[in-house]
């Protein structure tokens, strides 16, 4: 039994960073229902090829497992959502501010129905300001709320420019920061027995997220620009060319930085002035970074990478998603899961949580739209 047996979410939500929290939550053992349009469902069953199964995409199958289907209009069955609200802990949704309103299934409404229900509003730019009407994407998110541009080799450089991340990094932030923020709603509500709304937004978490990045500018004034795959406070942190591909090496510390001079046959740079301190070598990056670079020439990247490990340098190769999954560290931590839909096992990709006590566990797959009806009005509204 998982740690949040018991608690009951009404997940109204779609796409990614609502169904990121919702599924985070399945795993730990909540009892999610997810309301989904009639005949279409999430958005995102349609965002293939790849399908996982036939007329799935795999893209929805990333963020939905563990939990049940229900579809229902928002107008036609109003009466059903209200009823089902009356059951559940908490509800998720990520219509545009105000879109629930009509329903009568907006925050003002449902506490005043329930004043104990937790009520998670996740939108693009927040519930108030000058931006909050406006529709947001992850793509947009990342370009207004700054990271494309620390992303992304300098505009000087071959192939220079913003750059996004490789997956939806902000959508799945902002669902991590609602399940903490859930947990933490139940947690004041079960001390109180008072419920309350939290108010997420994806610029805000955007911004949240700048951490360093944002801090220097603070402290200086002066705005990051792209460094590539470098670091703007610790060097050598960095892609480096080999003799057959790339490199990373990630030096944290001065001791890391007089292991690795020696394995690169420069023992003198730990105390050189000019690189003994990880400021000096800051202040040098793009002359250190030439002098390492000449020398990772000299030998293949598995051959630095089994030198860098021996030496207790952090470093290795870039690996690309099948090499991932072919390692042994992946059989072993259990990267990839089994779970059912019917009688048909397919994959998922583990919730990287290992709980001592309370692990999670993997059983139901991403739901078939509308596919749990029958059991979701009987277990949740008595029904059938």
């Amino acid at each position: 039994m998982g740690p949040l047996a018991g608690v009951r979410v009404l997940d109204l939500s779609r796409v990614l960073a609502g169904p990121w929290a919702s599924q985070l939550l399945a795993d730990l053992g909540a009892d999610v229902v997810k309301v989904e349009a009639p005949g279409r469902g999430d958005d995102t069953r349609h965002w293939g090829p790849p399908e996982l199964v036939a007329g799935e995409a795999a893209y929805f199958h990333a963020a939905n497992r563990g939990k049940r289907s229900i579809a229902l209009d928002l107008a036609r069955d109003r009466e059903t959502l209200l009823a089902l609200v009356d059951r559940a802990d908490v509800v998720i949704e990520n219509f545009k501010v105000g879109g629930l309103a009509r329903f009568g299934l907006d925050y003002p409404s449902l506490k005043a129905r329930r004043p104990e229900l937790i009520y998670c509003s996740i939108t693009g730019f927040g519930q108030d300001g000058p931006w909050a009407q406006r529709p947001g994407y992850d793509l947009l998110i990342q370009g207004l709320g700054g990271l494309m541009s620390i992303t992304g080799q300098p505009d000087e450089a071959p192939g220079g420019g913003p750059v996004k991340v490789g997956v939806a990094l902000v959508d799945i932030l902002t669902g991590l920061y609602a399940t903490i923020g859930i947990q933490a709603a139940l947690r004041h509500r079960e001390r109180t027995g008072e419920g309350q709304q939290i108010d997420l937004a994806l610029l805000d978490v955007s911004v949240a997220v700048l951490a360093n990045q944002a801090m220097n500018y603070l402290a200086t004034g002066q705005a990051p620009g792209r460094l590539g795959n470098g670091h703007p406070n610790i060097v050598p942190y960095d892609v480096y060319p080999t003799r057959d591909g790339h490199l990373i090496l990630a030096v944290g510390n001065d001791g890391q930085f007089a292991a690795l001079a020696a394995l690169l046959g420069e023992p003198g740079w730990a105390t050189d002035p000019d690189f003994a301190s990880n400021s000096a070598r800051v202040r040098q990056r793009h002359r250190l970074n030439a002098l390492i670079a000449e020398r990772l020439l000299a030998r293949s990247s598995a051959e630095w990478s089994a030198m860098l490990e021996a030496a207790g340098v952090p470093g290795g190769p870039i690996l690309t998603l099948d090499a991932l999954f072919a390692l042994e560290q992946g059989a072993v931590r259990g990267w990839v899961q089994q779970v059912q839909r019917g009688e048909q096992p397919l994959p998922t990709l583990a919730n990287p949580l290992h709980l001592s006590a309370t692990p999670v566990r993997y059983g139901r797959a991403s739901p078939a739209l509308d596919g749990d009806r029958d059991s979701v009005l009987r277990d949740w509204l008595g029904q059938g």
